[in-house]
């Protein structure tokens, strides 16, 4: 009783220093700022003038303007880089390759214009400083009018903005800027009058938000355009703060930075993969993160964790991870466990390892500015925290009181934090959970973040302001974090989700959509949000299911459980003030069936963690829009409410209350119903049935959807009206960097026949006891293996390894075969 009045009368502090601190915080913010705007006049607009010099470079060319210089270079055939100065060279934080090979490009003058092309791209630059890129076959993709610099003058010295215009066609389709609660397409059909305005600046929305908050957590100046000529990519290397519109025109306006940018033209497939080897790949991850992790803001002891695992157990339900939220926290400070709530955490973090549950813990930024506390004491010693103009750190309220901020622009800073997390290791955490990261701190008004003319970082040594740092400060907390468990536990790979990030963050860190509404509109929202950070280079993510705050009915958390056994990040995660959120809160018929999806999803695992495997390899996110797979369908540039997993999957959401089917657009092809095998043509409109136990699953003709069981890998073959199908599966320990092995599945008919080769490739040990091979669409006569005929088991042959298999029989859709 002691302890509970002790916790009682901590809470109650807690809560008033919270409350002066979001009180006291933005007074002290707002008379700093109004320092550093005061006075600020606009000087001039500048626009890049007349040409009096051009030549040709080894990649390129470089061309002076009477305001401005211009550089254009090849990196590759198919991406080049625009550089447009003067400006504030950029820390290439993003950036993961810099080297380059040199391009054969050939520069041409006319009478009006340059042209500078590779094999399969051409940048015409006009005597106004326009440019048009054109792709290999001379159609022209993207046109731009010449950038605009706005100057101002305060008492910092001269400011400069940029504002980069280019036309878009009435057709034209907009996706990325990373995370978005908008419709996928970026842009409301060029109606100027209805422009949508997105801001770049990574935003703590407050504890909720729904369809239309700007901006998010995590926002990147990557955009993708589509239309009938085809498809380009587009990204700003600039962290300042930025407003991007579409209407007539997409519009970007920089508040500083120079106007350096990258474009890229080719399918979205080949978009991703020429961007993400840019700005980094992301890692594989371990096989357990594909699992299904349980969270809860409220776990507040170890008794409720054993509580939870117990139910878990009781209800035959698979669980891979538990999340810890600042309940863990002793007093909510940065890498501590509270003593008296999680007296065992060693213990417990053993126990749970060993039914395979890994224990994840929340870190947030914030660093309690106390005497009493070391690690800021260590912090202010060894000047890792950014500072205000007086070169005190800079203070702010969040959870743990009034607090510091790691300077991670500092290389010291990142090195001093990647040390912090060695205690927890030792403990047993295996992951780790980024939190509060854009920096986001406690307001009653006004912007909750660091005051961003008034805060100093050392941006590796040539000093900046927060406005300059801000949008950096998830990336690069996670690549600290990242490097920490790369060192300290180097035998596993490191697993780290952090809210807020950049350009690059795939590199290091998944992310979850934050605090989404809990509504119809919430769920239906996660959807394109996925896919816009999909398409922005963010291969993993998710959203938590059932929303953040408020209490779903049994109906909305089934139907949000559903779509996310699909997303690489499957998360229940809710706030303190919430009912419990367990797959067995809702009680029958919500159990068995959340039950039958999460045993689908651990069914799924050689898929999953193939399709990671190859992203490591191409960049590609695991969901992707429709469109992914028929580009040309412009019926399918709109479509929200569904996604593909991979190539073979497509996952359409019932996301209306009350809703036992849908209709859907098709991409081009044939598709299976995953659950009747009724074969369906592409690109027509069709209805499906949705009971509440089931959600439209559609598997690819052509597909060969690979799944386990008990130990024996399934090969779900779905033939195809084309000649030859391919598939693989990608095997290794699970975790750690050891040996691995892909193992090649080539599925070819003729008439009556259809035969599978096997061909295994690397030396890890198949790690499977047998094979079985599930036909779909097709009736077994006779069946070879080896050359050798076997007995007709029908749909369903169990193997050991075999090199060919073989059958006769008859096409169950022969109409589709002929």
């Amino acid at each position: 009783m002691d302890i509970l009045n002790k916790t009682l009368l901590n809470l109650r502090t807690i809560k008033l220093r919270r409350f002066f601190g979001s009180l006291l915080y933005p007074l002290q913010r707002d008379w700093l700022e109004r320092q550093f705007l005061k006075p600020q006049t606009l000087e001039a607009v500048e626009e890049t003038g007349e040409v009096y010099k051009a030549e040709a470079t080894k990649s390129g060319g470089q061309f002076n303007f009477q305001h401005f210089e211009l550089e254009i270079c090849f990196l590759s055939a198919d991406l080049v880089r625009v550089e447009w100065k003067p400006g504030i060279l950029p820390i290439a934080y993003g950036i993961s390759r810099n080297a380059w090979p040199e391009v054969e490009t050939t520069f041409q003058e006319t009478e009006k214009c340059w042209t500078i092309s590779s094999s399969q791209l051409k940048v015409i630059v006009n005597v106004d400083g326009s440019l048009k890129f054109q792709n290999s076959l001379r159609l022209t993709l993207r046109e731009e009018l010449p950038p605009q610099r706005q100057t101002k003058l305060s008492h910092l010295g001269k400011e400069e903005a940029w504002i980069h215009q280019a036309k878009l066609r009435p057709e034209e389709h907009i996706y990325g800027l990373g995370e978005r609660a908008a419709p996928l397409n970026l842009r409301t059909c060029g109606n100027e009058e209805e422009t949508r305005t997105y801001r770049m600046w990574n935003y703590d929305a407050g504890g909720i938000y729904g369809t239309g908050t700007d901006p998010l957590y995590l926002c990147i100046p990557v955009y993708l355009g589509l239309h009938e000529e085809g498809s380009y990519l587009i990204f700003y290397e600039n962290s300042f703060p930025a407003n991007f519109s579409f209407s007539n025109l997409a519009r970007a306006e920089f508040e500083g930075g120079m106007l350096r940018y990258y474009f890229s033209a080719g399918s979205l497939p080949q978009l991703l993969e020429r961007y993400t080897e840019l700005t980094g790949r992301p890692p594989l991850p371990p096989r357990w993160t594909f699992g299904y992790h349980q969270s809860r803001w409220g776990y507040e002891r170890e008794a409720a964790l054993r509580e939870v695992v117990k139910g878990f157990e009781t209800y035959n339900i698979p669980v891979s991870a538990l999340h810890l939220d600042i309940d863990v926290l002793d007093n909510f400070r940065a890498f501590t466990i509270d003593p008296d709530r999680f007296p065992h955490l060693p213990e417990l973090a053993a126990e749970l390892a060993a039914k395979g549950i890994r224990l994840i813990t929340i870190i947030n930024p914030g660093v309690r500015a106390s005497r009493k506390n070391k690690l800021f004491e260590e912090g202010r010693a060894q000047d890792v925290f950014c500072k205000l103009p007086n070169g005190k750190p800079a203070i702010a309220s969040v959870w743990a009181g009034l607090s510091a901020f790691p300077d991670f622009t500092n290389p010291q800073a990142r090195h001093w934090w990647s040390r912090q997390y060695e205690y927890l290791l030792d403990l047993g955490i295996t992951g780790f959970w980024h939190d509060m990261n854009e920096p986001g701190v406690f307001v009653l008004w006004g912007d909750p973040s660091l005051p961003p003319h008034a805060t100093w970082h050392s941006m590796e040594g040539r000093g900046g302001d927060h406005r300059e740092a801000h949008n950096f400060y998830g990336l690069l907390q996670a690549e600290a974090g990242y490097q920490a468990l790369c060192e300290y536990q180097p035998q596993r790979r490191p697993f780290i989700v952090s809210r807020s990030g950049w350009a690059g963050l795939q590199r290091y860190a998944w992310t979850w959509t934050g605090d989404i509404i809990t509504s119809w509109e919430g769920l239906r929202q996660t959807i394109p949000t996925v896919l816009n950070l999909g398409l922005s280079g963010i291969a993993y993510s998710g959203s938590d299911i059932g929303g953040f705050k408020g209490h779903p009915s049994a109906e909305l958390y089934l139907r949000w459980f559903q779509v996310s056994c699909f997303m690489p990040f499957c998360r229940t995660h809710s706030a303190n003030n919430t009912k419990p959120r367990t797959p067995w809160s809702f009680g029958e018929p919500t159990l068995g069936i959340v039950r039958q999806f999460l045993q689908l999803r651990y069914r799924l695992m050689p898929y999953f963690y193939t399709l990671a495997w190859e992203s490591t390899q191409t960049g590609h996110p695991l969901v992707r829009p429709l469109f992914w797979a028929d580009q040309d369908n412009p019926h399918l540039w709109d479509i929200d409410d569904a996604f593909l997993l991979g190539d073979a999957l497509l996952v359409a959401a019932i996301a209306e209350e009350g809703a036992t089917s849908r209709t859907i657009i098709l991409p081009k092809g044939n598709w299976y119903n995953f659950w009747n095998d009724e074969l369906l043509e592409g690109e027509k409109q069709v209805k499906l049935k949705a009971p509440l136990e089931q959600i439209p699953i559609l598997v690819k003709a052509g597909s060969i959807l690979p799944m386990e069981e008990n130990n024996q890998l399934i090969l779900h073959l779905y033939p195809s009206a084309f000649l030859t199908s391919q598939g693989q599966v990608y095997s290794d320990e699970g975790d750690g960097y050891g040996e691995s092995r892909c193992d090649r599945f080539y599925l070819t008919h003729n008439q009556d026949f259809l035969e599978l080769i096997w061909k295994q490739q690397g030396d890890y040990v198949f790690p499977y006891t047998s094979v079985q091979l599930y036909l779909h669409g097709f009736e077994p006569q006779q069946v070879w293996v080896d050359g050798d005929e076997v007995v007709n088991q029908g749909r369903c042959l169990d193997l050991e390894i075999f090199e060919q298999v073989r059958w006769q029989g008859m096409f169950t859709h022969s109409e589709y075969f002929n």
